[in-house]
């Protein structure tokens, strides 16, 4: 199975964009905020943008719901295509969205700017800021009953040229909608919360006396925190094992309350105690 990536920031046209690179490279299915696309059609899935909350939402397109994964790994298992198109706002988050789903590493990623032209982008951007307007790559009629009240209206679009013919015409049909989460404002975390989280989920480990310093930092990849820890002496206590324990179960913890995507966590054994 061949595996391809389509990334972009949100809202800057992915799954407008998703038919023609499709067209394009070949590609018969398509993997796009939880849903898995054929043939224009949900094969199987439950779209991101049914969810009450943007975090709700943000779980749900990396497939983070067992039951979810599996009812999407059970019907690709069934198709087995050939190839498939994911998309996501950054490599890490398409690599999440695999592993998940059990699927072979991307062998291609391609960046929106390489299908779109920056005014298309922008125009993207400013829709989806101004009137939450989201896109879905399959018809109108196939998402009536999934999405009552949600369909807004529908994008009809013409390309021509794919590898095997270049002189085909394709029609594809979008649907726009307007998820419920919405219409309910915007959510903001601080970083107290977050350094709170680490803080609790570190020093409730054995081995760890506490969390002398947290430091919450935010650029175009993600999340980044660096932590300051002191540790308990013990005979069999390995210093490198703890400390990357202790990373993994921060970053799975915030990563699963928040739904946000963690960049790295630098984890650093300031002091360590002696035995009282």
């Amino acid at each position: 199975m061949k595996v391809y990536a389509l990334i972009g920031s949100s809202g800057t046209g992915k799954s407008h964009q998703s038919a023609l690179v499709a067209y394009q490279e070949g590609i018969d299915y398509i993997i796009d905020d939880g849903l898995f696309i054929g043939n224009n059609q949900i094969l199987a899935g439950r779209s991101a943008k049914r969810e009450n909350t943007k975090m709700a939402a943000t779980k749900r397109a990396i497939f983070l719901d067992p039951e979810h994964a599996s009812q999407v790994k059970e019907r690709i298992r069934e198709i087995q295509p050939q190839s498939i198109l994911v998309l996501g706002i950054s490599e890490r988050m398409i690599t999440k969205i695999l592993s998940r789903l059990e699927l072979p590493a991307a062998q291609k990623f391609i960046h929106i700017e390489e299908v779109s032209t920056p005014a298309l982008i922008a125009k993207a951007v400013e829709i989806r800021q101004k009137e939450n307007r989201h896109v879905i790559p399959i018809p109108t009629f196939a998402l009536e009953r999934d999405f009552p009240g949600y369909v807004l209206d529908s994008i009809k679009s013409f390309f021509r040229g794919n590898k095997g013919n270049p002189s085909a015409i394709r029609h594809a049909e979008h649907s726009i909608v307007r998820p419920l989460y919405s219409t309910l404002g915007n959510y903001y975390i601080s970083e107290q919360v977050l350094e709170q989280i680490a803080v609790y989920e570190t020093e409730k480990m054995e081995g760890i006396a506490r969390c002398n310093r947290v430091t919450v930092t935010y650029n175009r990849k993600g999340m980044s925190m660096s932590m300051e820890l002191a540790i308990k002496y013990g005979a069999r206590l390995h210093l490198p094992t703890l400390l990357k324990r202790a990373q993994l179960e921060v970053k799975n913890t915030l990563e699963n309350l928040t739904g946000l995507q963690i960049y790295h966590i630098n984890i650093t054994a300031r002091r360590i105690l002696p035995p009282r």
